[in-house]
């Protein structure tokens, strides 16, 4: 950052400011109003289907790398290793356990277990990194009382168990709302114990939560830090060592990473020009954008647009 506060963006690639901070609050209605939203949104997370499954013996049910899943134990304890076996919890009647990082692992269950398992689908290409800051298992226990947890199980077995016209929606929606409601808890129980970072914690920040949320609703604007932190109602100082506690970098590179994702996501949904998406994500000119697109994503956008680096 300079002297005068704006972000470490090559003056090439500085975009035409908006009309003040303001403008922020003049967003269309299927806009995301939040930080959280408009990561989901962007690597188009989307609840797919659940599967039952009751195993009377001990087999062991296997799910590969790249699964990104939930189970939800209905009845007995089941028993859950990562691939590298590092990790190994048990989860009981009642609990869930997310495994939105897409790690290989195996469920060895007790008598008597019975659970549903819901597939999500994302965007490969930029979910990775996004969800990288997640543990490998994201665990809700029941006992600790969270209200939406046996309501959505219940709503979800209902579903699942007699299906009728609609079903296949209502089952999307219960499985986004299991996903949002699981990051939340996890990302309250990381600032609780005072040693969680990551973009998650910061956008469940009551103060960085609105600067992380004008970063990704205007990631075209070239914000400064003395913006950001106004929007943080924090000094300069207090914001710059506050976001980099929480979110484990600069603001000026977590806004770097942000419009590149958005640029990566324009490239696979939209025909425009790879010089036109450049200049809606804030850089200037197609060589600037190119070469920052090229050193975040490891191909040039042309390539990314035709799947060669996806």
């Amino acid at each position: 950052m300079t002297e005068q506060g704006t972000m470490p963006v090559a003056p090439e690639n500085i975009a035409v400011p908006l009309d003040g901070v303001d403008a922020l609050t003049d967003t269309p209605g299927d806009t995301p109003a939040d930080a959280l939203s408009a990561v989901l949104e962007m690597i188009h997370l989307r609840g797919a289907d659940v599967t039952s499954v009751r195993e009377e013996g001990r087999r062991v049910v296997r799910h590969p790398r790249g699964d990104r899943v939930l189970h939800l134990v209905v009845t007995g304890t089941v028993e859950l290793r990562t691939g590298d076996g590092a990790t190994s919890v048990e989860v009981a009647a009642g609990d869930l356990a997310l495994m939105a990082r897409g790690g290989a692992h195996r469920l060895h269950p007790g008598p008597g277990a019975q659970w549903l398992s819901g597939r999500f689908l994302v965007d490969e290409g930029l979910a990775a990194p996004v969800l990288a800051v997640l543990p490998p298992a994201v665990l809700i226990r029941s006992a600790e009382g969270p209200d939406w947890l046996p309501l959505c199980a219940r709503l979800l077995a209902v579903e699942v168990g007699d299906p009728r016209p609609g079903s296949h929606v209502m089952v999307s929606r219960i499985l986004d709302l299991l996903f949002i409601q699981a990051l939340r808890a996890w990302s309250a129980q990381q600032s609780a114990g005072a040693g969680g970072s990551g973009w998650l914690v910061a956008a469940l920040d009551r103060q960085l939560g609105p600067a992380l949320t004008a970063i990704h609703l205007r990631p075209e604007h070239p914000w400064t830090v003395d913006q950001l932190a106004d929007l943080a109602m924090l000094s300069r100082a207090a914001f710059a060592a506050r976001f980099g506690r929480l979110v484990g970098e600069p603001p000026g590179r977590y806004l770097q990473r942000i419009r590149l994702a958005r640029a990566a996501e324009l490239l696979t949904t939209t025909t425009d020009p790879v010089g036109a998406i450049g200049r809606a994500v804030g850089y200037a000119s197609e060589a600037a954008f190119s070469r920052a697109f090229s050193r975040e994503h490891g191909t040039g956008p042309r390539a990314w647009r035709s799947g060669a680096g996806r």
